[in-house]
């Protein structure tokens, strides 16, 4: 009996070690990995079995911590962000300034509505352009009460239309009947223009700071720089004064404007005056200044 009894317990031992190597080999098998996808019928059909969507797997941008410092490139971005956008707005138009806009600062033309057709003007039929709107002063000194647009005197056409008083206008054609004509006689068949460098501005004299306002802001000047030929000769004053016959004709013009015109300036007088005549009528009582 006892020999039965050891040959049972060692079978029970070995059918137990068996067991326990078989569950040892059960376990050494890998299992199956599940889906990575849930097999849900709501799930699109096309969502990729790689993992979460592409959106899902981006950085999102940390809350900002309350008193941690901007970084220099969110800086950047954001001044950069704000200058765009500055820029697109609309500037405000500039109005009219509360301080007094400097005289030597100012040159503007005349912007007249004008009040009569091309015609004679200033009473006189050899005087042609149109008469314009009163000019305010847009400083103290300047401005024109009666202001024309002179296009033509006696016969002599201008080249660009030429803003002024009548008186100047008037002056103008004494000078051209009197002291421009007789000089150039039938040489290069007369007379055909006038080149004007400027008439109405409301600038100081010679647009130096803290000068006195020019006869050109009040409408009594008139700078011509050329007298024109129907031949097609000029004579300049900034090639041809003070060289052979030209220059002589161009010294005879200016000497014969002292009288039509108060003051009288060319070459001679300055720097200012090397290209052009400046003719203005303003009246002293020491008589017309000349230079």
């Amino acid at each position: 009996m006892k020999r039965f009894a050891v040959i049972l317990s060692f079978a029970a031992l070995v059918a137990g070690t068996d067991a326990t190597e078989a569950a040892i080999r059960q376990s050494l098998v890998p299992k199956a990995r599940p889906p990575l996808v849930a097999a849900n019928k709501s799930l699109p059909r096309l969502l990729p079995i790689f993992g979460p969507p592409a959106d899902a797997v981006r950085p999102r941008a940390r809350p900002a911590i309350p008193g941690a410092p901007v970084s220099h490139r969110m800086s950047f971005s954001m001044a950069a962000h704000a200058g765009v956008a500055t820029s697109l707005m609309p500037r405000p138009r500039p109005g009219n300034s509360a301080q007094p806009i400097p005289a030597a600062s100012v040159q503007t033309q005349p912007r007249g509505v004008t009040s009569g057709p091309v015609g004679a003007i200033c009473g006189d039929s050899s005087i042609r352009g149109r008469k314009l709107s009163p000019i305010p002063a847009q400083v103290q000194g300047c401005g024109v009460a009666d202001p024309v647009e002179v296009t033509e005197v006696d016969g002599v056409r201008l080249s660009q239309p030429a803003t002024m008083d009548c008186t100047t206008a008037k002056a103008l054609k004494k000078w051209l009947k009197d002291g421009v004509k007789p000089v150039v006689g039938r040489k290069g068949g007369g007379v055909e223009s006038l080149s004007v460098a400027s008439s109405y501005s409301c600038r100081t004299r010679n647009s130096q700071p803290g000068a006195k306002i020019s006869e050109h802001g009040k409408g009594k000047a008139i700078d011509i720089s050329a007298v024109n030929l129907n031949n097609g000769l000029r004579l300049t004053v900034a090639d041809d004064w003070g060289t052979g016959a030209k220059g002589k004709m161009l010294s005879q013009m200016h000497k014969a404007a002292c009288g039509p015109f108060g003051t009288v300036l060319g070459p001679k007088s300055d720097q200012y005056h090397q290209d052009h005549f400046h003719l203005d009528t303003a009246r002293y009582r020491s008589g017309p200044y000349c230079r």
